[in-house]
């Protein structure tokens, strides 16, 4: 089987940890948010994963290529010259994504975080018979998004209700597609939306189906999102008893540490933290609700919480850093200093405190 993953261009959402490294590559629960996915569809059988990218593919390919032989997957990717939505990628690949054999392909969102419970959609596709299987998650808050109108049992898609002002279901697109071949046909190489134009046109020929995804769901594409799914990842580790959470007198709720990072004395971490390679916590450190990323050093009783530590950043004594403060890579925050919500880019040394959420250029 193929896959295509539609990872775009320049996240400019996730800026300053964009600056450094394609979105895809920013590290989500220690390790490259695309590498979950790839991960997930080479473990139900996937041979090849397409790249549909705009935007540094040189950086990509090369970081990719160890997994490719770690993992025994064929990565390639598919170049835009002009940004071409989310269905003229498919278009553009068409060429990688046929072949002889007619079998379906995924196509997936590179923001998207999940159980990805791919067999269960391979077999959903193959009970219906229909061209094309989506999977649509549960949220509190339908008005934000489109909506998917679907019938219950059958999960034959209806219609498409872009933000409705009223109340028509509470299932939304999550960006994880099963497609046959013939789906290709369908869509010109041009700037095009797979949800509002190739989709509907499926939906109006009952020939659409969708599946409600179990388990969480979150779309990290923005700090705040990128937040609250590491939040339900690591929870959804926490039920399935996953060996990779840490454990110990100073571990508090869900928290994974790299087996390369050190922890001083009389620290206090978590719940919902994640430590990458390399890291060094020194004493008294408190950390809750972050990520801190590969080669952080946080120096004795900071305080971190709501925040994300870019790679090679310092964190002072007894600094506080909170309320979505973002450091880019390698920023070096000073002794006692305080952040709330700073945005601050890569390479940058922060000698005065942030009482307001603001952009450190």
């Amino acid at each position: 089987m193929k896959a295509l993953i539609l990872v775009g261009g320049f996240g400019t959402r996730l800026r300053p940890l964009t600056l450094s490294v394609p979105k895809p590559l920013v590290d989500f629960a220690n390790k490259p948010m695309i590498l979950h996915q790839i991960e997930a569809l080479k473990a139900i059988g996937v041979n090849e994963v397409v790249l549909a990218i705009n935007y540094q593919p040189e950086v990509m390919l090369n970081f990719l290529k160890e997994f490719e032989a770690k993992l025994g997957i064929k990565i390639t990717c598919s170049q835009e010259t002009e940004p071409l939505g989310t269905a003229g990628p498919l278009a553009l690949a068409r060429d990688k994504l046929i072949d002889d054999s007619g079998k379906p392909f995924f196509v997936l969102n590179s923001d998207v975080i999940s159980e990805y419970p791919l067999k269960e959609m391979i077999e959903f596709h193959k009970s219906h018979g229909g061209e094309a299987s989506i999977m649509v998650t549960k949220v509190d808050e339908p008005s934000k998004y489109g909506v998917v109108v679907m019938e219950e049992t059958t999960g034959q898609v209806d219609k498409f209700v872009e933000k409705p002002k009223l109340f028509v279901g509470n299932k939304i697109n999550a960006g994880i597609y099963l497609l046959n071949p013939s789906v290709l046909d369908r869509i010109e190489l041009r700037p095009t939306s797979i949800e509002k134009e190739v989709f509907p046109k499926i939906a109006a020929e009952k020939k659409l189906y969708a599946m409600v995804l179990p388990g969480f769901w979150m779309d990290i594409g923005q700090p705040r999102d990128y937040i609250s799914g590491l939040r339900l990842y690591l929870d959804s580790l926490r039920k399935n008893n996953s060996s990779k959470l840490a454990s110990g007198p100073h571990i508090l709720g869900n928290v994974i540490v790299d087996e390369t990072a050190k922890i001083g004395d009389g620290c206090l971490i978590g719940p919902d933290v994640a430590i990458g390679p390399g890291c060094i916590v020194e004493s008294g450190v408190r950390l809750s609700c972050c990520t801190v990323m590969r080669g952080v050093r946080i120096k004795k009783h900071a305080c971190i919480s709501s925040s994300i530590i870019g790679w090679h950043s310092t964190v002072g004594q007894w600094a506080r850093v909170e309320n979505m403060t973002i450091l880019g890579e390698d920023v070096h925050v000073g002794d006692e200093i305080y952040s709330n919500g700073g945005v601050v880019l890569p390479h940058k040394e922060i000698k005065s405190s942030i009482p307001n959420p603001e952009i450190v250029m």
